[in-house]
């Protein structure tokens, strides 16, 4: 599967709609309910140590936790913020954000926490990139549970070949205007949301794995080798260049199967890496 099959039709065309804004869907309240903060920065760069925010959205949402529905949407803020230093043509070209349009401008990180202390969830798409970024400035953000609608939703499982999220929302039958943070946080609820799901919405799953820790698989003991090196590369292992060894970040259910891969590959009888458990608030930290 690919485009959800309610947006094909018989002349092998497909329907795309554009986003609007997010709405309850709930007009009762319920006990069991959770509050989720959407957000997504817009920087300078993909440097998570050197770059900087020039916007940044957040939105609000209360939902029923029993069927991922949304109850209210409580608070909304977004700002952009200038970085201080000037912003290439290609960030512009990407974002549509220019030098003037955050000059003067300055994100209010009180305003912020005041919003982020009292959710139970922050959701961005490709969470360690914002986290990275938020962390640095947010006195609240550091403290919370993080999810990662890339990392804690099986898009595959679902049926889909790719988590990258402008595909997604095509797949789903509407489009938006990326790489404006507003924009981004709004298709997000809409995606994990969407009326597709009748059941097992997106952001139940999410719910559920954001609570879960992830672990860390360490290629300790790995003699050099350009070939071996290649595979554990292809195999998504990242290199630290500070420990000088490859790891990769797994959930409990991979585990062992990671730990058997490792050990067929590099180490040929037993598995000789090391494992750490990360706790689910230090998910998606630098």
């Amino acid at each position: 599967m690919t485009f959800i099959k309610s947006i094909q039709t018989s002349e092998n065309k497909i329907i795309l709609k554009k986003l609007g804004k997010p709405a309850p869907e709930l007009l009762i309240t319920d006990q069991e309910c959770i509050s989720i903060a959407f957000l997504d920065t817009e920087t300078t760069g993909v440097n998570r140590a050197n770059d900087k925010i020039i916007e940044l959205a957040l939105k609000v949402a209360t939902f029923e936790k029993s069927s991922g529905m949304i109850i209210s949407i409580d608070l909304v803020y977004e700002s952009f913020n200038e970085p201080g230093e000037e912003i290439s043509q290609e960030i512009t070209l990407l974002t549509g954000i220019n030098n003037d349009m955050v000059q003067g401008q300055s994100i209010d990180w009180e305003m912020v926490d005041t919003i982020l202390k009292d959710t139970d969830i922050i959701v961005a798409h490709n969470a360690s990139f914002d986290r990275a970024f938020v962390d640095k400035h947010s006195s609240v953000s550091p403290t919370k549970l993080w999810a990662c609608s890339i990392n804690d939703i099986d898009w595959l499982d679902r049926g889909f070949s790719s988590s990258k999220q402008e595909l997604l929302c095509y797949w789903h039958g509407f489009y938006f205007e990326a790489h404006r943070a507003m924009n981004d946080v709004d298709a997000l609820i809409h995606l994990l949301t969407h009326s597709s799901y009748d059941v097992d919405r997106p952001v139940l799953e999410l719910i559920e794995n954001s609570q879960k820790p992830t672990y860390v698989i360490f290629a300790t003991h790995f003699n050099y080798d350009p070939v071996k090196k290649d595979i554990v590369k292809a195999n998504k292992y990242k290199w630290n260049a500070g420990e000088k060894i490859w790891y990769k970040n797994v959930n409990f259910d991979n585990l062992e199967s990671e730990k058997e891969w490792l050990t067929a590959v590099i180490y040929d009888f037993h598995f000789d890496g090391r494992v750490e458990e990360i706790n689910p608030i230090d998910k998606y930290k630098l």
